[in-house]
Order: structure tokens, then C-alpha cells, then sequence
């Protein structure tokens, strides 16, 4: 009977939870579904998505969140990419889900409209080798890969970070990140696992979010940057109540002058790093060490191991390198991707591209996310995605872009394009040409207009050359 989700303004127990969930894998058996399907999720934040996780968990069933932000292209290559039997979607989005039957062939479940009377299926026994949900990334290629995580990643994400961070009665963690996203769904894990509510908000509100520490009872928020820095503006002075745990800062390392700013006013904020193959937290700053080990994201989650590799060796203390992860919450691979999992797992460690440096005493500091790769409101652009789409356009003969710093989004992607000859565009018509095709957010918030790009002796892009070009114009 305790309470095990707040959204939509109601409260659920953990019985109610099993019963709607229980109603959801029967309305879901009904259509066919069964051990090793994977279904396609086109849900917003709420109850529903909560039901149809767990639903889909107790058919066996493998959940496919698709991140509502990507434009109808890249989820149709995703739906078709997982090999996907079905798309459950929510009414507010009838017409999306109905766009991608038509490009995939896939067929559609409404599932907050339609109803059953079929008695519940069976649980299937939950097995940790098994997969639980595929979440695509995308590679620096910006080919979108699906990371299999299994229950026994999800399991170990949600062990490592309380055996981090604790677990106090009337904990309540808050999901105002998306729940397609791992770090939202990572949430509605560890709620189950630890027998505490989550709370699940639509969107990010920032005076919501503030309300619900002050008067709801939340004790720990998970946000990106761009998040914290508008909390701390809509609260302003007052104090955060002595309930409240902290802030678990993700996406991309948090700008220092906003942690001095967190630490000025006595807020609670732990950074932490993570990644879509890990099932979340990698590695996490305890409370006691917020301020003492300011700008670290922490030390690994028992019993998660990381390493920096370093032109072919362990990198000494201070010294940067590539982080490489290994532990029970590392993915099982990507989905038909043998030859890039291989690759990603070589040596049975995880590759993660990212670049950082352990300190003395073991704490991580992450540097960069991937040389070229843009953080932008927490969401991940990859150049290479973006370049593929410029260069579609029957006027554009080559095009770079790169990530400008951004004082509300952290960064935000800039194109260098070379045009064909005797061909003319203007930037708003490379600007709508991206909107058909990628998220709102990989869109490039300029175009500059070049007669070549910079290249090496070998033919490569020198980025570097177009970061000094965008550092001189300020």
C-alpha cells in the first residue's frame, strides 16, 4: 500500500501499479505480443509510459522508447532498426503514430483509448541476462545504434547508485527529464527496486519542480545543466529545505561557475557521469564530497571499474585519456551491430570516446564529451548527422559543423557550408531543409557561407581550424 508513483496530479500504490500494469500486458497479449518482441513506445511522460514499461517487462517483451523529439525520418529508422512488431502510442499522438504506420508498416496500439477483458498474462520470471529495453544513441558516425540493456543492467544502475547516494524512508525521486531518455527511465527502475515513489512531472517547470521539493516531499532531482542554472534562477535566495538530498547533475560536466554558484547559496548538487550503455550512472560524487571534490563527477558505482587508457596504457594520476568502463551495467551490445559492438567492447572494456582524468585518490573529472560531439540541453548532436543532412540538400557541396558555447543551452550546433556551383540557398532554407528532417534541437542556429573547408594533407576536416574562426568573431 505504499505510494509508488505521482503523476497526473494522482497517487498510485505499488498495488494499483500491478493492477493497470497487469491491464496493460493483457490489452498488449491480446495483439500478440510475447517473449522477445520488441515493441516501439511513442509516450510522453505519465502513468502510461509507466504501465507500458512494466507491462512490456512482464511479457518478456523489450520496450523501444523513441525520443519524441526526433523528427518522423529518424523514428521511422529507428522502429524499422529494432525490427519492431509494434508502436504503442498516446492519443495526444494519433497523428505522429499514424505517419509512422504508414512509412513503416508497423502496426499501432492506442494504449490510453483502447480496452480489454482479457484476464492477465502470466508473469514471465525475470531473468538479468535478458533484455529489458533497447535506447538508441547515436555513434560519432551519426548512425543511430540500439544499446540493449538488460535487466541486470538496469538492476546493477540502480544497486551502484544507492549504494552511493542511500536510501532514506520518504525518499521521492523526481523525473522531469524525459523518460525515453535513460536517465528518466532509470528513475522509474529504481523506484521499483527500492520501494520508493517516483514522481513524474510532463515537462520541466522549473517553479513546478521547485514547488514539489518545498511542499511535495521530493528529496532528489535528476537534471542537466541548462536545468539547474533555471531552478537556481525561479528560486532565487531561499534556501532549498533540509528534505531535500540533492541535485543529480548529468548530461554533460556541469560549467563550474554554475557549482560555485551552487555552493555560494548551500544548494546540494552531486555531478554524475553516465551514458546510454551503462543504464545510466557510471560514475557518481557522494553528498559528503559535493564541495570538496567540486567539478568531479565522482568515483565509480560499486562495483563498476574505470580506467583511463592512454596511447596504449593506464594513464597516471592527472594525466587525460580515453575513459574505458567495465561492470555489470555495461549494455549486452547494440542491436544487429555486431562489428560496431565488438569495437565499442573491445578487450572486454567499454569505449567510451569521452576524454577525462582520474585524480589522486581515484575521483573522475570528465573534460570532453568526444572531441566533436555537441551537448545542447542535455541532448546529444552529433556533427556528423547533422553534415549528412546539409549535404542532402541539392545546393550544398560540403558542410561542417561544430558546437558554439551557449549561454542557455551549454552549446549549440554552427554549419560551415560550401554550396555547389552556380547554386544559391539561403541559411532559412538550409535551416527548414534540417527541420523535415532531425530534431528541433540539431538544427544549426547559424549557417556561414565558406568557399572551402579546412583540411589537413590527409583530407580531413580540421575542426579545430573552424573553432578558432568562430573564437575570433567572439
Amino acid at each position: 500500500q505504499r505510494i509508488g508513483l505521482e503523476a497526473g496530479g494522482e497517487q498510485y500504490t505499488f498495488a494499483q501499479m500491478h493492477r493497470n500494469v497487469a491491464e496493460v500486458a493483457a490489452l498488449l497479449a491480446e495483439r500478440g505480443v510475447g517473449r522477445g518482441d520488441r515493441v516501439a513506445l511513442l509516450l510522453p511522460n505519465g502513468t502510461h509510459f509507466v504501465w507500458t514499461v512494466h507491462a512490456l517487462a512482464r511479457l518478456g517483451a523489450v520496450s523501444v522508447p523513441l525520443n519524441l523529439r526526433l523528427a518522423a525520418p529518424e523514428m521511422a529508422a529507428q522502429i524499422q532498426e529494432a525490427d519492431v512488431s509494434l508502436l504503442v502510442y498516446h492519443s495526444s499522438l494519433a497523428q505522429r503514430a499514424a505517419d509512422l504506420a504508414h512509412a513503416t508498416r508497423v502496426p499501432i496500439l492506442c494504449v490510453d483509448k483502447e480496452s480489454t477483458h482479457a484476464p492477465p498474462p502470466t508473469a514471465t520470471p525475470f531473468e538479468l541476462d535478458r533484455t529489458h529495453t533497447i535506447i538508441f544513441t547515436s555513434g560519432t558516425t551519426g548512425r543511430p545504434k540500439g544499446a540493449m540493456l538488460t535487466f541486470g543492467n538496469h538492476w546493477w544502475s540502480a544497486v551502484g547508485s544507492v549504494l552511493n547516494l542511500g536510501l532514506r524512508e520518504g525518499d521521492k525521486w523526481l523525473a522531469c527529464v524525459p523518460l525515453f531518455h535513460v536517465s528518466g527511465l532509470s528513475i522509474l527502475m529504481r523506484s521499483v527496486i527500492y520501494g520508493i515513489p517516483a514522481v513524474v512531472h510532463e515537462r520541466f517547470e522549473p517553479a513546478r519542480v521547485n514547488a514539489a521539493i518545498e511542499y511535495g516531499g521530493v528529496t532528489i532531482v535528476s537534471v542537466v545543466s541548462n536545468m539547474l542554472a533555471r531552478l537556481l534562477d525561479e528560486r532565487g535566495d531561499r534556501p532549498y529545505p533540509p528534505s531535500f538530498r540533492c541535485f543529480l547533475a548529468g548530461g554533460g560536466p556541469v560549467p563550474e561557475i554554475l557549482l560555485e554558484r551552487c555552493r555560494e547559496l548551500g544548494v546540494p548538487v552531486v555531478q554524475t557521469y553516465g551514458l546510454t550503455e551503462t543504464a545510466s550512472q557510471v560514475v557518481t560524487l557522494a553528498p559528503e564530497d559535493a564541495f570538496r571534490k567540486l567539478g568531479s563527477a565522482g568515483k565509480p558505482l560499486f562495483p563498476v571499474e574505470v580506467r583511463i587508457a592512454l596511447e596504449g596504457r593506464d594513464a597516471e594520476p592527472g594525466e587525460a585519456g580515453e575513459i574505458l568502463v567495465r561492470g555489470p551495467n555495461v549494455m549486452a551490445g547494440y542491436y544487429k551491430r555486431p562489428e560496431e559492438t565488438a569495437r565499442a567492447l573491445r578487450g572486454g572494456w567499454l569505449h567510451t570516446g569521452d576524454v577525462g582524468y582520474l585524480d589522486d585518490e581515484g575521483f573522475l573529472y570528465v573534460l570532453d564529451r568526444r572531441s566533436d560531439l555537441i551537448i545542447s540541453g542535455g541532448e546529444n548532436v552529433y556533427p556528423a548527422e547533422v553534415e549528412a543532412v546539409l549535404a542532402s540538400h541539392p545546393a550544398v557541396a560540403e558542410a561542417a559543423v561544430i558546437g558554439r558555447e551557449d549561454a542557455d543551452w551549454g552549446a549549440v550546433p554552427v554549419a560551415f557550408v560550401k554550396l555547389r556551383p552556380g547554386r544559391v540557398v539561403t541559411e532559412d532554407e538550409l535551416a527548414r531543409h534540417c527541420r523535415e528532417l532531425l530534431a528541433g534541437y540539431k538544427v544549426p542556429r547559424e549557417v556561414r557561407f565558406v568557399d572551402e573547408l579546412p583540411r589537413n594533407a590527409s583530407g580531413k576536416l580540421v575542426r579545430s581550424a573552424l573553432r578558432e574562426e568562430l573564437s575570433r568573431d567572439g
